[in-house]
């Protein structure tokens, strides 16, 4: 990455750093952006010293609260999350189970909030955290109100499988996409993690676009998706109606 701005090298740093490794020395920090020592070294320090960077007594460096502030200003999730977390803390209140929040990036979806339940199915997914479209509740909602374009290039691409029971074959998403308009909301199934069962239903914003979705994650046995999609529409409901009187709601 020799002739890469000093930007890029910057944000490569930042980049290197994920959920299964939180905490880097500076070697790593090094090899996983691409740079030599020196270099990772020099912009290391620099954002050390502004905030972004932290260092702990061992030595080996992790994300600093700077960037986090900066990070919750981003007006897709501050506006959403506030106008939600009402809504988000009554559906956790009368269910006792995962709550999430949700927006697409891309071809991924991104929590912007989750409730966890003490008792409740353990999920893979995490606030920050992404996850691809086509698997979870949320990702089918947002999916299937995606423009069209967006969906063929999901559609046109290999689908990965997360358990046995995830939808990979185009034709057959395309269907329960189909369906998800139609009704208002998506189930899946054991398509993450085969114990797990997701009711989602889409949020809209003023104009009647969906910018973003909520979902219940509970155990999938004895689960009764109908009766969990009557209080997740509800929760969504509310959302919209909450977003839609907010002045620089998400567009």
């Amino acid at each position: 990455m020799s002739g890469s701005s000093v930007t890029s090298k910057v944000l490569a740093l930042l980049g290197a750093f994920t959920p299964a490794a939180p905490e880097l020395t500076l070697s790593e920090l090094a090899r996983r952006a691409g740079l030599s020592l020196p270099t990772a070294h020099r912009r290391a320090i620099e954002l050390l010293e502004w905030g972004a960077l932290e260092r702990g007594v061992d030595g080996r460096f992790h994300i600093g609260l700077r960037l986090w502030e900066v990070a919750s200003l981003a007006p897709r999730g501050l506006g959403l999350r506030e106008a939600a977390l009402p809504f988000l803390e009554d559906l956790y209140e009368v269910s006792h189970e995962n709550v999430q929040l949700a927006v697409r990036e891309g071809l991924e979806v991104v929590f912007v909030e989750r409730i966890a339940g003490r008792g409740a199915v353990p999920v893979l997914t995490r606030v920050g955290g992404r996850f691809a479209l086509h698997a979870t509740g949320v990702g089918m909602v947002l999916l299937a109100h995606a423009p069209a374009d967006v969906q063929e290039e999901m559609l046109s691409a290999p689908l990965q499988a997360y358990s046995p029971k995830t939808i990979t074959d185009p034709v057959r998403l395309r269907e329960v996409l189909a369906d998800v308009r139609r009704c208002g909301y998506a189930v899946s199934d054991g398509q993450v993690t085969v114990d797990a069962l997701s009711v989602a239903a889409p949020i809209h914003n003023a104009d009647g676009a969906v910018v973003a979705a909520v979902s219940l994650v509970v155990r999938a046995d004895n689960a009764q998706p109908n009766a969990l999609a009557a209080l997740v529409r509800a929760a969504a409901r509310g959302i919209s109606r909450s977003l839609a009187g907010r002045t620089g709601a998400p567009a």
